[in-house]
């Protein structure tokens, strides 16, 4: 017998896990992986984004779906407060743009010894098992059972994470074990993820790297996100930094709904693009157009984007009109690309959806249908926009429950 079992040893359940320890509980920390903490492991290209250096309304704007249910849980564990805890583990922590926060010494590595290191401290004891079933007994769980074997306990919380990089552990095991208790789990999709073209330009400009370009997404005529930053193509379609945010404000994928705009020159106005057109044309008179804007534009997009603007690319510059060269500065502000579809779960960052946030208690995290049974992470219908949101959810809900297991 012991006083709570923790299912899954990612950012939620470690912290979770110690949190508990450290207010005296005696804890049992399930992970099927051999390694703890896999999914933190490659997080950030490996760098990890552990949270985001903003106030707790900042935060609150990054969560498209179900924000209102973790005010409660940012209240009581900030993003202060996540900087604070790992730094007080011996990380030492650096804000980068966008108020990112990562490990001074770049390395995912730091964060998950940090917390291993605690946890043995502690005297946590890691079961390298599969969590199959909860044990539920008069309303209440009282325990689970892992490979043919009964474990039982005062409390147990769920926090195995989504259904995105099953590799790392995110099997989806937390979606049966909360449905087989009666909860209701929400539509599963992929969030932060690569984003699937029909374009095939998007094959031969695979490997382009654009960066200080403006992304626009529409749905339809509407546009419903805009940001400045980097982006990627490749041979599937787009991704990158700007690609994965954009992606979570796709609720609800249909082919020929939504469409990309890139604009490849942000910070000149379509006037001021204009006149440095007519500089480059000046130089290149006699020129080849394909072989006239090789100042403009890095070298794999300049055949693309000439095929799509429709002038010959052996024209002469000098024979070049004055709507057909306005047109051409057009492009190059409204670069298209077109959304098919997303790509596969098993790629994406994080899983949209999860476990209905009406059935969880937002102030402990505990289920309202079984007693004893909470819920931590990215297995809870909550999920953010890229940039450190979505781990903080993971502390924050992870160090709420820990007050109440």
């Amino acid at each position: 017998m012991t006083d709570t079992i923790i299912v899954g040893a990612g950012a939620a359940g470690c912290t979770a896990a110690i949190f508990a320890a450290r207010y005296g509980k005696s804890v049992l920390l399930f992970e099927p992986n051999e390694k703890i903490g896999r999914k933190l492991r490659i997080t950030g290209k490996g760098r990890c984004n552990v949270t985001n250096n903003s106030p707790v309304e900042e935060h609150m704007k990054n969560i498209p779906v179900n924000n209102r249910f973790m005010y409660s849980a940012f209240s009581m564990f900030s993003a202060e407060d996540t900087m604070n805890f790992f730094e007080e583990l011996g990380v030492p922590l650096k804000t980068e743009r966008g108020n990112r926060v990562f490990p001074v010494s770049d390395k995912a590595e730091d964060i998950v010894g940090s917390l291993e290191n605690e946890l043995k401290k502690l005297d946590v004891k890691i079961i390298h098992k599969r969590v199959e079933s909860l044990i539920i007994e008069n309303g209440a769980v009282c325990g689970v059972k892992a490979q043919g074997r009964e474990y039982k306990s005062s409390s147990v919380l769920i926090a195995c994470g989504g259904k995105s990089y099953p590799l790392t552990g995110s099997t989806g095991d937390g979606y049966r074990l909360a449905e087989s208790a009666g909860h209701t789990v929400t539509e599963l999709k992929p969030s932060l993820v690569p984003i699937v073209s029909e374009d095939k330009f998007c094959a031969e400009l695979m490997g382009l790297s654009l960066r200080n370009v403006t992304l626009k997404l529409y749905d339809g005529e509407k546009v419903i996100y805009s940001e400045l930053g980097e982006m990627l193509f490749t041979h599937f379609g787009v991704s990158g930094p700007l690609v994965l945010s954009a992606s979570s404000h796709i609720r609800n994928m249909q082919k020929n709904r939504f469409k990309f705009v890139i604009d490849l020159k942000p910070a000149l106005s379509p006037e001021q693009l204009d006149a440095r057109i007519q500089r480059d044309f000046a130089e290149n008179l006699n020129r080849d157009f394909i072989n006239g804007i090789r100042k403009l534009l890095p070298a794999k997009l300049i055949p693309v984007i000439v095929r799509l603007s429709g002038i010959s690319p052996e024209r002469k510059i000098n024979s070049i009109t004055k709507d057909e060269r306005r047109k051409f500065g057009e492009l190059i502000k409204n670069f298209p690309v077109r959304v098919s579809g997303f790509h596969p779960i098993d790629e994406a960052i994080i899983t949209s959806g999860g476990i209905s946030v009406r059935e969880i208690n937002p102030k402990t995290m505990e289920s309202k249908l079984v007693k004893n049974l909470f819920f931590a992470g990215e297995v809870i219908d909550v999920d953010a926009y890229t940039g450190g949101f979505n781990l903080q959810i993971a502390f924050s809900t992870a160090y709420s429950a820990a007050l109440y297991l």
